[in-house]
């Protein structure tokens, strides 16, 4: 009899022992996303550091015209997506589109093939909002690609980062930043892309996000 209490005793402390692990790990597998984005998003960061060397800033319209002139790619350099800029950066050199992967809803890893808009950044491909307009004269502290944003919003998803954003600024340094209730990122006590952020010089970003 007293094998058998301590069987079922046994058994309860596994159980209980799996339902203390299992939320445990899950936050662990989160971190380990948010580790990743850190370390992709600054390899972005590095590629636009590089093309603002040598075109007096990061890709926009105007870049995309002098960049499609001076390689003859055919990709779509510009537009509506994030993903549309960054291939400014493959048409320039980039020889890999796997950092641009960010863990988010709808997101895949990359495929590595750049050879036409079909495959070099497809959607999906690229999880990284990116802010249009900026250069490396700018304010160090002035944010310029982001993650997991909702489209279409200035709010991020919660899900992927446990309740944190992944933020790229111009000095190439990246941060997590605490979500609010709306899915808001808060830096210096106010919404990341408030007018005003004194990065920001009263006028809100232009943002684009990925397809």
């Amino acid at each position: 009899m007293s094998g058998i209490l301590w069987l079922g005793g046994g058994c309860a402390g596994l159980l209980l022992l799996a339902m203390l692990i299992v939320p445990r790990d899950l936050r662990g597998r989160r971190g380990g996303d948010r580790v990743e984005a850190i370390n992709n998003i600054k390899q972005v960061g590095v590629a636009l550091q590089e093309f603002d060397s040598e075109y007096g800033c990061f890709p926009n319209d105007a870049t995309a015209v002098t960049v499609k002139a001076d390689s003859t790619t055919a990709l779509t350099l510009g537009g509506s997506s994030s993903n549309s800029y960054f291939r400014q950066l493959i048409a320039t050199g980039l020889k890999s589109e796997k950092s641009f992967y960010a863990k988010r809803a709808g997101g895949k890893r990359s495929d590595d093939l750049l050879a036409d808009d079909a495959h070099a950044l497809s959607p999906g491909e690229c999880g990284f909002a990116y802010i249009v307009g900026l250069s490396g004269s700018m304010d160090p502290s002035t944010p310029i690609v982001m993650t997991p944003m909702i489209g279409g919003t200035t709010r991020f998803d919660p899900s992927p980062f446990d309740g944190k954003a992944v933020v790229l600024f111009l000095d190439n340094s990246a941060r997590a930043l605490p979500l609010d209730s709306s899915g808001r990122a808060i830096l210096n006590g106010m919404d990341l892309f408030d007018p005003r952020q004194p990065f920001w010089r009263g006028k809100a970003p232009d943002l684009r996000w990925p397809e």
